[in-house]
């Protein structure tokens, strides 16, 4: 398959790696990043668009999006598929979506979960919103990038499964770093919390799979002096599209309103930035009740 990929950063550039070595006629565009093993560069990313059957991308946030939908979309070829793997507002991903089915394209938005390290083994798992047809033509690329990909619904479901997903794994996060810090001051030993906690009901996969406390459970972030895994800028954003589509459709979610403070005053006002998201656990230790 001829694949044009735009966005080849920390995530971009393994995916397209990956495809490129599976056999695909991959063209790459990216302002900055470098071009991955395999990959042709292209001019801009009209030309990674242009005569194509799959267009990639994988970019900040909606608003680069939508700007670089309006360029590449007029270069596509009717019947070809835009699929974004961004993680960004649910409106935008349904604005692109429409702009692309009124140009006779097929759009799927389908952000992924598995961080730098799925997208370099291949295991991320893709949360798709659009067309069946759109689908199963994406999957086989799919299969390559990662792990599962699940047909959440129409255009922004996958959008909206991600956000949720996410609000979910910050609020987890937050009480997990939470209860290793009152267990300190409580003076038990971290890892026989560990070993209670994650074969009980406080079972998590931040607790199992992502501990925030260095030297307990499998290696995570926290073994690398929180070297982000997964930004603590990062999971703020996603926060932040959490609360924005949550006063768009009138829900209520505390947890994710509280969360989304916490990250916001961690990032920007305590040193946060550039820090893994489990770096909370030292935040916490180093406070006293509010």
């Amino acid at each position: 398959m001829k694949i044009g990929f735009i966005g080849l950063g920390n995530m971009g550039g393994p995916m397209a790696a990956n495809l490129a070595a599976a056999g695909h006629q991959v063209l790459g565009f990216d302002l900055t990043a470098p071009m991955p093993k395999g990959v042709t560069k292209a001019a801009s990313a009209a030309s990674a668009a242009n005569g194509v059957e799959v267009v990639i991308t994988m970019l900040p946030n909606g608003a680069i999006l939508r700007s670089v939908a309006a360029e590449v979309i007029p270069a596509m070829a009717r019947g070809a598929v835009l699929c974004d793997c961004s993680t960004v507002d649910v409106e935008s991903a349904r604005a692109v979506a429409d702009q692309a089915k009124a140009a006779g394209l097929g759009a799927l938005d389908a952000p992924v979960s598995g961080g730098v390290g799925g997208a370099t083994a291949g295991t991320l798992t893709f949360m798709v919103g659009g067309g069946d047809a759109a689908f199963a033509y994406t999957r086989p690329l799919f299969d390559i990038m990662g792990q599962k990909a699940v047909h959440c619904g129409a255009a922004g479901a996958g959008q909206s499964a991600k956000i949720c997903n996410n609000m979910i794994l910050g609020v987890t996060m937050i009480v997990t770093c939470e209860a290793f810090a009152l267990a300190d001051k409580l003076g038990l030993d971290r890892q026989k919390m560990f070993d209670v906690v994650s074969t009980s009901s406080g079972y998590s996969w931040v607790m199992n799979a992502y501990c925030p406390a260095p030297g307990v459970g499998p290696k995570s972030p926290a073994d690398n002096d929180y070297a982000p895994g997964f930004a603590a800028e990062l999971m703020l954003k996603d926060l932040r599209l959490s609360q924005q589509a949550a006063e768009a459709v009138d829900a209520d979610t505390p947890m994710g309103q509280a969360a989304t403070a916490l990250y916001t005053r961690f990032v920007e006002e305590e040193g946060g930035k550039g820090r893994d998201f489990s770096a909370m656990l030292p935040r916490f230790e180093n406070r006293h009740r509010d």
